[in-house]
């Protein structure tokens, strides 16, 4: 038996070894594979993983084509994002205008809702919800759930779109979509769509409108508001009361295949664009906009568009470069003291705006009361005069693309902003510093003073003490209990 006991022990100790060594180097690898969960329910926590460097999910949807996750910004923010696993195309962000630190003190929790904070409770987004569990369909769509029969839905991210819109989602005129630099957004009318620029502070400049043709069904006044629906058929419907579209904007060379996938976005530029997920590549299938003059700012600030040939400045004298001609602005010139002399003009005729229609006129102006009229209008950027029809536009936010028209009759007056000056806080900081700069200069200025003293001290002290042959002469540093010799023990003892 002991012989038996000894032969067992010796037989089964590599196995042994081999799965602690399982257990010890493979654990991680396992936790990493379990964190990714079919749903997510009471007591659900996650931090990002400081060694993930692009994306962490944590949740999947039922085919795998969908996860919400941890997303990188810039290399060290954190968005709560849902990813198409193929593409790495982000679908939907849930918090896209604040993003913590990628850092394990950021926190993704499921206590009824999810919550997105930091160790000192710092909220950055959150659903709000007392729900069982949140699960991720196969449409893409974000759910908190309550447990019945059929499952009770408290919130859904298809209500809260960030820049983007998939097959069979609808948008209601309650929605917005936001483009991911957060410059344009898209919006519902009464009758239609309507695209929107935030070239200034607080406002809003509409460049792109799109009305409902009502060919199969009429828009009824008062009957309710209207809402898009992107339909797997490979077009883009706009509905009011019933099933039958009032408008439809077909997509071009749609095909539909088993594995595809629709999506529109609100892209950078100002354009909305549908593409078609085919398998393996996202193909172009919608643009709202077709040419790149009529972008809302193709070319940067002071930037002039020409058809057919690309940007160049709309100052003669500026080389169009890093996509833009002049420094972008916003505000206006309506600040306590701002004056005439706070801005220069550029003139350039043979100029229109690209959205001309969608914006307000005067009519009835001479090109100088134009010109006059944006002039004493502190609130004014620049004015477009057409000399044909006599219509006078202002320009009410800082000064983006025109575009070049080769009637030469249409003129453009534009304020450039010089230099800003200095804040006052700004100017104070640098005073402060000045100062203390100052200050410390004085003290160096002393110290080094003193150091020089104490050296020439320290040469007249041998020189009154030794005589050539190393003897002691007499003079008046013979007393070595003087005070004249003490400050200068204390004097070199501070300079050490």
């Amino acid at each position: 038996m002991p012989g038996f006991t000894t032969t067992s022990a010796a037989t089964h100790s590599p196995l042994l070894l081999f799965l602690v060594f399982i257990t010890l180097f493979h654990f991680p690898i396992w936790v990493s594979t379990a964190a990714t969960h079919q749903e997510l329910v009471s007591g659900f926590r996650a931090s990002p993983d400081t060694a993930v460097q692009s994306f962490q999910p944590l949740l999947n949807d039922p085919t795998g084509n969908f996860s919400l996750g941890f997303l990188r910004v810039q290399g060290t923010q954190l968005a709560v994002v849902i990813l198409h696993v193929t593409s790495s195309e982000t679908i939907w962000t849930a918090n896209s205008s604040v993003f913590p630190d990628w850092a394990d003190r950021t926190l993704l929790r499921f206590d009824g809702g999810l919550v997105l904070s930091d160790t000192d409770g710092r909220v950055f987004w959150s659903t709000d919800t007392a729900g069982d569990r949140a699960v991720l369909l196969n449409s893409s769509n974000l759910q908190i759930q309550l447990r019945r029969d059929p499952a009770v839905v408290l919130w859904q991210s298809f209500d809260f779109p960030a820049d983007t819109l998939v097959e069979n989602q609808n948008f209601s005129s309650e929605m917005v979509l936001i483009s991911s630099n957060r410059l344009f957004s898209a919006r519902l009318g009464a009758d239609f769509i309507g695209l929107y620029a935030e070239f200034n502070e607080g406002k809003s400049q509409i460049y792109y409108r799109h009305r409902a043709l009502q060919a199969k069904a009429q828009v009824i006044p008062g009957g309710g508001p209207v809402h898009l629906l992107l339909n797997t058929d490979g077009y883009l419907g706009m509905y009011q009361n019933s099933s039958v579209p009032v408008d439809l904007q077909a997509f071009n060379t749609f095909q539909k295949s088993a594995n595809g996938f629709l999506r529109l976005r609100l892209d950078s530029d100002g354009n909305l664009r549908g593409f078609y997920w085919e398998g393996s590549e996202w193909v172009l299938v919608f643009e709202a906009i077709s040419e790149q003059c009529e972008l809302p700012s193709p070319c940067g600030s002071y930037g002039l568009c020409e058809p057919g040939s690309g940007c160049s400045c709309l100052d003669n004298r500026t080389i169009y470069t890093s996509g833009q001609c002049l420094p972008s602005d916003s505000g206006d010139f309506c600040g306590v003291g701002v004056a005439k002399s706070e801005f220069w003009v550029l003139r350039r005729s043979g100029v229109e705006l690209p959205f001309k229609e969608l914006m307000s006129y005067r009519t009835g102006f001479t090109m100088d009361q134009c010109e006059s009229v944006c002039e004493t209008n502190c609130s004014c950027w620049g004015s477009l005069y057409y000399n044909a029809t006599g219509f006078c536009y202002l320009v009410d936010y800082p000064v983006r693309t025109v575009v070049a028209e080769a009637d030469g009759t249409k003129t453009g007056y534009f304020k450039v902003r010089k230099a800003q000056a200095r804040s006052k806080s700004k100017v104070g900081l640098e005073i402060g510093l000045g100062i203390l700069g100052g200050i410390f200069g004085i003290v160096v200025a002393i110290l080094g003073f003193a150091s020089y003293r104490q050296w020439k001290r320290r040469r007249g002290i041998g020189r009154f003490f030794e005589d050539d042959d190393g003897s002691v002469s007499p003079g008046p540093y013979k007393d070595l209990g003087s005070a004249s010799f003490k400050s200068i023990e204390m004097g070199s003892g501070f300079s050490r």
